[in-house]
This record gives C-alpha cells, structure tokens and sequence, in this order.
C-alpha cells in the first residue's frame, strides 16, 4: 500500500460525492465531534440540525473541522479533512438565499434531515428540535489516498 496526497480536483470529487462528515468544533480547549449530513457546493459546506452543544459551540467558536472517508478497503481509502468558519443562516433576509441554497442541497438526498433533526434524549431529557440551517466557508482542504500495490 502506498499513501499518496490527493489533487485538488479529487478532494472536490471526494466531497462532491460525500454525505456524512465529522464536525469537530472546540470550547475552552475541549474538542466536540459529531456526524452530521453535509452537501457541498462551491466554496460553502451545507448543512442542518438542531440547537445543541456543537451549535452553541458553533456560536461561540466558529474555527471548525470536518472529516469525510470513503473507505473500500484497509488498502485503499480516501480522508480529506476541510478547515472552514461555520456561518448560521438564520430566517434573517440577508440569508434568505443561502438557506433556499441548504435546503435545495440537502434535501436531493433521501432522509436529508437525519441525523440533523432526529428525536433526542440526554440524560432522560428530550431536546426540543429547534431546527438550524448552516454552512462552513471553506478556508483549507487537504486529502490522502491509500492505493493498493501489486507488489
């Protein structure tokens, strides 16, 4: 096996083709990570769920990370990792087209909405789903493949 870093034109396709990714985001030096639906367009990550820890987070901490893996084997996988700024799109006009963008994107999957806007209990607690659409600027990607040798 050999790992090799991937061309910008195959982290595009990587994350074209991509659905669930990693959200790390941080607090006072503490790392959070959770699998979320992403759609990508552009130079933006879309994405949906409901307030929690990662959105107030978020919030406080925009700097985030996300991961996305095609694995097909131990031998031959895929992992770009995308270092961007969470932006929320709230039902402000000035966001009113980022969010028609969202959901437009989104929502070409079946069940868009899981494991955004799933029922959740937390210590017997039900969260309410207070539903938040956002997107990652894109700032840095980075890619590696590892690719099977026949020798």
């Amino acid at each position: 096996m050999i790992i090799n870093e991937m061309t910008k034109a195959e982290i595009n396709a990587l994350l074209s083709r991509a659905s669930i990714g990693r959200l790390a985001c941080s607090r006072d030096d503490h790392p959070y990570i959770v699998p979320l639906r992403f759609a990508y367009h552009s130079v933006f990550l879309y994405s949906f769920t409901t307030v929690g820890q990662k959105v107030e987070w978020m919030r406080n901490n925009p700097h985030v990370c996300i991961a996305f893996d095609e694995i097909d084997a131990t031998n031959r996988w895929q992992s770009v990792i995308v270092n961007g700024l969470y932006e929320e799109l709230s039902n402000d006009p000035s966001h009113v087209d980022a969010r028609a963008t969202a959901h437009h994107l989104l929502s070409a999957s079946a069940e868009w909405w899981q494991p955004g806007y799933t029922k959740t209990v937390i210590r017997d607690a039900e969260r309410p789903l207070e539903p938040v659409f956002f997107r990652i600027s894109i700032l840095e990607t980075s890619g590696h493949k590892a690719v099977k040798t026949t020798s």
